[in-house]
């Protein structure tokens, strides 16, 4: 016969054993739960991130990880069974983006957000809809080439991004003793570069060569230098929900797959985008299409 204390302790370790089996499955297929419920899907769109999600000349949301965004719901449609599911769409911004999908305040992020490690432990993300890397947008007549140019007395970059958190890396491994700046967003950071408040915005390249075809004068910017990081985008979705989030894994899977993203991508960066018909002229890079042989959500970042 076991003692009283041994029955304690058993009965202890047996209660927390299935409260650890049981707490991850008491949250599970909540986020789908509650779209079935609702009839409706929130995506959190960015104000700024040309191409990948911003606001046309009349406000409205647009963009390619919009467009994306939209296939995924319908497709969380289909497994649902709805006649309807309304989209409902919620701005947001580099500094709240992650805690809004942790939050489970957004269903789907669709924007320019790089899929890492530190993220990973707050929120999920869905299989890379773009592969890009920081580099530095400065004015045309600018001498600046790279990061540790001499010439280069201050940089500003968007709160809360990984090319934020590279470039602060960079300063400090090499001592190069920049003023580093944060902007609120990506349109503030282009601001300064031109009033001259910063010597130079690091940003994606991407993000760069769109805000910059969609300014009054794009001739008098200009992207330069190495890349300062590789930066693997992808749809962000709150974590814990498997079966969400094996519908959405399932769904890019097979936009790529059907070659149906490819469309997608041409729309947004081969050929005229709102709201003043610019043109990126950016066919798919190797990276991205290497990746997508084997599409994943797992990145080695």
């Amino acid at each position: 016969m076991q003692s009283p204390v041994l029955s304690r302790r058993l009965l202890g370790c047996a209660l927390a054993t299935l409260a650890t089996t049981w707490l991850p499955v008491a949250h599970a297929g909540e986020v789908l739960e509650r779209i079935r419920q609702e009839g409706r899907i929130v995506l959190a769109h960015r104000e700024s991130s040309v191409p990948f999600s911003y606001l046309d000349g009349q406000g409205k949301p647009v963009g390619y990880a919009l467009d994306i965004c939209q296939r995924l719901a319908g497709a969380v449609k289909k497994h649902l069974g709805l006649a309807r599911l309304d989209v409902a769409y919620l701005q947001v911004t580099p500094a709240n983006r992650i805690d809004l999908v942790e939050q489970r305040k957004a269903d789907l992020e669709c924007g320019s957000t790089t899929n890492n490690a530190a993220r990973r432990e707050r929120v999920a993300f869905t299989v890379p809809h773009f592969i890009t890397g920081a580099r530095l947008l400065v004015k045309a007549d600018s001498p600046v080439q790279r990061l540790d140019d001499p010439q280069l007395q201050s940089v500003v970059s968007t709160k809360n991004t990984t090319p934020l958190a590279a470039v602060r890396r960079i300063d400090q491994e090499r001592l190069l003793r920049l003023r580093i700046l944060e902007a609120s967003d990506h349109a503030r950071a282009v601001d300064m570069v031109e009033s001259g408040e910063a010597g130079a915005f690091a940003m994606d390249d991407v993000l760069l060569y769109g805000l910059a075809a969609g300014r009054p004068t794009p001739a008098a910017l200009k992207v330069v230098g190495r890349f300062l990081t590789t930066e693997p985008l992808a749809i962000m979705l709150p974590k814990g929900d498997d079966a969400f989030k094996k519908i959405i894994d399932d769904e890019m899977r097979r936009l790529v797959y059907s070659q149906e993203i490819h469309a997608i991508y041409r729309t947004w960066f081969e050929q005229p985008i709102p709201p003043k018909g610019s043109v990126l002229n950016m066919p798919v890079s190797y990276l991205l299409r290497d990746f997508w042989k084997y599409p994943t959500d797992q990145v080695p970042f």
